[in-house]
């Protein structure tokens, strides 16, 4: 009885395991304490990391995506590592801690009551393997979140170091007539006696983005094969954000296009005149040739270019280069991607100068990075509107499949790759604004568009001694860079679709008012129509506008039919007579609708 008493009233703690103290602390500082019943050294360890839990949770509800942005600045990743030693100790004293205190608590309770000094603890050879083991794991942790950040660090070095590319550039001799379907190393237009050189461009300084104007930025895809002496920018599209309503726009301009204006302040302007006579791929070649010509150097050249053309003042520029592409793709794991269209290619240039027919069916696809590349770059058998589309579809897919949790696996693979493919002159530090903006954008309301033949541009197949070049039409491009954020995508769809159809049709003047018909044809031409005025009067002056189509042209021309119904108000009349070379007449009155083509900027 005696003995059950002194049991009640045994104030010695019951035993606790010294290893689950150890991991319990391992898990979350403190919790190894309590278990051992210490409540006040739980708490006290437990503090600190609970404050900072708060603290992170708060910044992460009040910055959510700029978060990203700021964690990628390299001060911030350096003192992220040290902080992170700092965390590897405390955690290794509370493990330590919360060991010790279980076996100072074993030792207690199994002391006699009678014994003087502290309690006689026993060493457990396992107790202590496992306590290594807990700290080896702790410390492999933090070691691979120091690996990581200084792959961070090492990849922001490579990616934004801005600059123009640095193989050694070969000037081509003029490249013979080629159609379409053929291919050949393209060549850099130059003044006679100008020598291949290799230009050192004093770097300029970087214009900042206040976060309120449209913000621009260049993608450039480069074809970059320094064995050959050549370096094309093959895929120019320009990203263009409205802050304000968080609409985005893309603008692609095909390979082949040449007369591309050349800004009004431009040096180049007195060799080769107002336009850059080459291949807008080949602007970066030329740059680096002549640098006292081009300042800016390769990529800065470009944005200049392409602004003039646009409108737009293009702040940056994003390079990605189609050997680095692939391995990016590849280590995402590939991309799915949505082809509306089958790909059919039977002349997709190799590597190593071969052909290969390439066929792509619709429907979902998952792709590796090769895959995705010939998708993206095939251009025989389709037109250079399509190859666009696809090009912008490929990295909108992209963007819309980055989950960053599946990322770290990959980390190793996607820093090696990003290294080698992707260079940019945006600041770091402007790094967290980008990310906030790039949450905030809304794809569902995205604008995509392609200066390609025949609305926006004229293709030349054959007769031209540069080969087969698009001939842009300046005007149409800048009022569809002015208006991609006002007009419907509907309406310039249809435009689009009318100029490939190729009407050719006569606008006649029914009532005598002077330009009326001139107007009506222009707009007309302007839609994509080959419209005239000739100067011929109709045989009579009907009182409603009259559209008359003329043998079967309804039949293969239904886009311009319902897009001259929609803007006459009218409904067409099919006619049928061999003597009428063209397609539709029309014979204005007194109820034509006054239309008047855009002017150019």
């Amino acid at each position: 009885m005696a003995s059950q008493s002194r049991a009640q009233e045994d104030p010695r703690p019951t035993a606790r395991s010294s290893f689950a103290a150890a991991f319990l602390s391992f898990l979350f500082p403190g919790l190894g304490q309590a278990y051992a019943g210490a409540w006040e050294r739980a708490l006290a360890f437990a503090a600190i990391p609970v404050l900072l839990i708060a603290l992170l949770a708060g910044i992460v509800l009040r910055y959510r995506m700029e978060l990203l942005g700021y964690l990628i600045q390299p001060t911030i990743l350096i003192a992220l590592l040290g902080f992170s030693a700092v965390v590897l100790v405390y955690r290794m004293v509370a493990v330590i801690d919360a060991y010790r205190v279980a076996d100072y608590v074993n030792g207690w309770r199994e002391s006699g009551q009678g014994r003087v000094g502290p309690p006689r603890r026993r060493v457990s050879p396992f107790g202590l393997a496992g306590l290594g083991a807990i700290l080896a794991v702790m410390v492999a942790g933090h070691l691979a979140v120091g690996y990581y950040g200084v792959q961070a660090l090492d990849l922001i070095g490579s990616v934004f170091g801005g600059g123009d590319p640095t193989e050694e550039v070969v000037i081509a001799a003029p490249s013979p007539s080629l159609a379409p379907g053929e291919s050949a190393p393209p060549s850099t237009p130059l003044p006679e006696g100008t020598a291949a050189a290799v230009a050192t461009v004093t770097p300029t300084s970087i214009p900042r983005w206040d976060g309120k104007e449209r913000l621009n930025i260049l993608l450039v895809g480069a074809d970059q094969r320094p064995d050959q002496g050549y370096f094309n920018t093959d895929t120019l599209i320009v990203v263009s954000i409205d802050p304000t309503t968080k609409e985005v726009a893309m603008f692609s301009l095909p390979r082949d296009t040449v007369d591309v204006p050349l800004p009004a302040d431009s040096p180049a302007r007195a060799v080769y005149g107002d336009v850059f006579g080459g291949k807008i791929n080949s602007l970066c070649m030329a740059a680096k040739a002549r640098p006292d010509i081009f300042p800016s150097g390769c990529f800065g050249t470009i944005k200049e270019v392409l602004g003039a053309l646009y409108g737009l003042d293009i702040k940056y520029y994003v390079e990605v280069n189609f050997e680095g592409f692939k391995q990016v793709v590849d280590a995402l794991g590939g991309v799915t991607i949505n082809v509306q269209t089958p790909v059919v290619d039977d002349s997709y240039p190799t590597d190593k100068g071969q052909l290969m027919r390439v066929y792509i069916p619709s429907g979902i696809q998952h792709m590796t990075g090769e895959e995705a590349l010939v998708y993206a770059r095939s251009r025989h058998g389709s037109s250079d509107f399509d190859r666009g589309q696809r090009q912008q579809r490929v990295i909108l897919s992209l963007r819309q499949q980055a989950d960053v949790a599946g990322m770290i696996p990959r980390i190793p693979d996607l820093v090696k790759s990003l290294k080698k493919a992707v260079h940019t002159d945006i600041p770091v530090d402007l790094l967290p604004q980008l990310a906030q903006l790039a949450g905030d954008i809304d794809m569902t309301r995205l604008r995509s568009q392609v200066f390609a033949p025949s609305f926006w541009a004229t293709e030349v197949r054959s007769g031209d001694p540069r080969g087969y070049v698009i001939v842009p039409k300046v005007d149409r491009i800048q009022y569809g860079v002015r208006a991609a954020f006002a007009d419907k995508a509907t309406d310039i769809a249809l435009r689009e679709k009318v100029a490939a159809e190729g009407a050719r049709v006569w606008v006649l003047n029914g009532t005598g008012a002077a330009g009326q018909a001139a107007d009506i044809a222009s707009y007309l031409s302007w839609s994509g129509m080959e419209a005239s005025a000739p100067n011929q009067k109709p045989d009579d002056k009907p009182a409603t506008t009259v559209v008359r189509v003329y043998n079967g042209a309804e039949t293969k021309m239904p886009q311009t039919i319902a897009y001259l119904e929609k803007v006459l108000k009218v409904t067409v009349e099919p006619v049928t007579d061999p003597a009428v070379r063209v397609d539709v007449i029309v014979i204005t009155a007194p109820d034509t609708p006054k239309l008047q083509a855009p002017n150019a900027p």
